[in-house]
């Protein structure tokens, strides 16, 4: 950094008075490519070019150049891949030919830092981290005597992730070898049902790295020429296996003895699920497949049951969200909704509010679909739409066997809606899921759903809205400093002087910066005013106005709060939640 200020100041394109501008403001502000484009000290556009020179003339490599805070890596890339005539590739959007790759050797790929791509009748196409190492380029050259190579650019990282993450796959290159070996016998039969122990190998090499990793669910899909295994960490999916595609018929056929589908049946979806012992921890994977045109889609969701234990104070809430739904939960009747879309925790947070309540002198009863967790005290319910054992169906034999709580795992209907609500005005405290985006806007949504605004009024106590967003890692955490135009957008959630985190990545965070989820929220209580507003049909506009003259603290604040608490980012909290 401190290099290509002194090569700028000596061009004339930044002067000394601005960098002293920079020192002296208050508070001092880092000397950042992302601070001297903020304070319109230098162009954008001045500052790529002179980088793109700079590429061009050897004077700086671009695994260096990814290092540097506020610079715009991906704009720089595709304007040297054009100067250089070269194609600029993105390798998250592209697919790996498998049998390309196997056939370089992995030390000679690590060593020049480039993957190869994809072969067709006239070359081969290589991504390099440096277009210009002509050594690397023959090098290359040499593996594939055949046919020139092609050279491509891509970002550095993603090369050196793509790398490690195919490395794993030559640590399971035997157990391929013997999967190829079982399918070319004459039980190829016996094999493709997935009675081959290497299968079975291979199975739990996948488990156990999304285990151990944290993963929620695993995602095995077809593609056109390979089989991909994708694993969702902190709710972003990463890729973690690339297999052939002769890999991924035993591989699905296996998954679903497992759990108990048909093996023969590819043109439906399927759902079942089954469990197993890892690390001695017992874990249940619900597997759902769906029919793709280069073959099935597979994802597993990884249920641990020590989840189920979660105390709803452990489950990421800020003081404020906590103290109002905790206090909304131990209303005697009414209905409590927590609303967000899928994968929000929307679940967990019911059963650790269940947790907080369930009490030896009250009956509970939930309705699920599944039931995800099994809990000691609780009666649980699985729904059965074949059998004809619906939300709605199960939802009225509850309120027959004399209960004084009740959990309903999704609200999807009017008619489940409405007995629901009926249940809560005659003395049921219900705890339910809806899909809104934000707390007010599931007032509106129930009113849309056609109950009358009356029953609404009667029975709500509560809503609590809510995100996940990713944490920033404790290892690689350092400060940041976020540019002037995203400061003023959130000028009136800050105070004098803030501090911003972000983390560098590192071994610990898979290089991400980010390593486990935390929630944001806002709770919405109706009041007396507000249940009066609700019965007289008040608009959105008029209920978010009294929510914030009664205290309400929005999403994207309570998020803001958590940022300036070093726990998150702000780009986290923009990708989850509106201003």
């Amino acid at each position: 950094m401190v290099k290509l200020i002194e090569m700028m100041l000596d061009e004339g394109l930044i002067t000394k008075e601005a960098i002293s501008k920079l020192v002296k403001s208050r508070p001092p502000k880092k000397i950042s490519f992302a601070n001297l484009i903020g304070e319109n000290l230098v162009d954008a556009e001045v500052v790529n070019n002179f980088l793109v020179r700079k590429i061009r003339e050897g004077a700086l490599t671009l695994s260096r150049l990814e290092k540097i805070e506020g610079i715009d890596i991906v704009s720089i890339l595709k304007q040297v891949a054009e100067a250089l005539h070269v194609e600029y590739i993105d390798l998250d959007e592209v697919e790996i030919d498998m049998r390309l790759f196997s056939t370089v050797p992995y030390k000679q790929l690590i060593k020049y830092h480039v993957i190869p791509i994809e072969e067709d009748e006239l070359y081969v196409l290589v991504a390099f981290d440096d277009p210009l190492d002509m050594g690397a380029q023959d090098a290359i050259q040499r593996l594939f005597p055949k046919k020139p190579i092609k050279i491509a650019i891509a970002k550095p990282s993603q090369i050196m992730h793509h790398l490690q993450r195919l490395e794993i796959n030559e640590s399971v290159k035997g157990l391929i070898q013997d999967i190829r070996r079982d399918l070319s016998q004459e039980n190829a039969i016996e094999v493709e049902d997935g009675e081959s122990s290497a299968v079975l190998k291979l199975i739990d090499i996948i488990l156990k790295s999304a285990i151990y990793i944290g993963a929620s669910d695993i995602h095995i899909e077809a593609m056109e020429k390979s089989c991909i295994v994708r694993e969702r960490v902190d709710g972003m999916l990463r890729q973690s296996f690339t297999f052939d595609k002769d890999i991924f018929n035993p591989l699905a056929s296996r998954m679903k003895l497992l759990a108990n589908l048909d093996i023969a049946e590819k043109r439906k979806p399927q759902d079942g699920r089954f469990s197993s012992k890892i690390s001695d921890r017992e874990f249940d994977f619900r597997v759902s497949t769906l029919p793709t045109i280069y073959g099935e889609s597979i994802v597993l969701r990884i249920l641990d049951k020590s989840k189920a234990m979660i105390r709803l104070e452990d489950a990421g809430m800020s003081q404020f969200c906590y103290e109002r739904f905790s206090n909304a939960i131990k209303a005697p009747y009414g209905i409590v909704l927590v609303t967000g879309p899928t994968g929000s925790g929307k679940t967990t947070t019911l059963y650790g509010a269940l947790n907080a309540i369930k009490d030896i002198k009250d009956k509970i009863i939930t309705v699920e679909d599944p039931v995800e967790y099994q809990m000691a005290g609780l009666q649980q319910v699985q729904v059965h739409p074949q059998v004809g054992l619906t939300f709605a169906t199960a939802l009225k034999a509850i309120l027959r066997q004399d209960p004084d709580k009740i959990m309903i795992g999704e609200i999807r209907d009017q008619e489940t809606l409405r007995i629901a609500i009926q249940a809560a005005l005659t003395g049921h405290l219900v705890l339910s899921t809806l899909h809104t985006n934000d707390a007010i806007s599931a007032v509106t949504r129930i009113l849309d759903m056609g109950i009358e605004e009356y029953l609404v009024s009667g029975a709500l106590v509560a809503i609590q809205a809510q995100r996940l967003v990713r944490k920033i890692c404790t290892h690689c955490k350092r400060e940041t400093v976020l540019p002037e135009r995203l400061l003023k957008e959130i000028k009136q959630y800050l105070p004098e002087h803030p501090v911003f985190y972000k983390g560098e990545g590192c071994k610990e965070c898979g290089g991400s910066g980010y390593k486990g989820r935390e929630m944001i929220s806002e709770v919405l209580v109706v009041s007396e005013t507000m249940s009066r507003m609700i019965a007289r049909n008040a608009s959105k506009e008029e209920l978010t106005k009294q929510a914030y003259e009664e205290g309400f603290i929005s999403m994207f604040e309570d998020g803001v709060h958590k940022a300036l608490a070093g726990k998150t980012t702000i780009e986290e909290i923009y990708r989850v939640a509106r201003l």
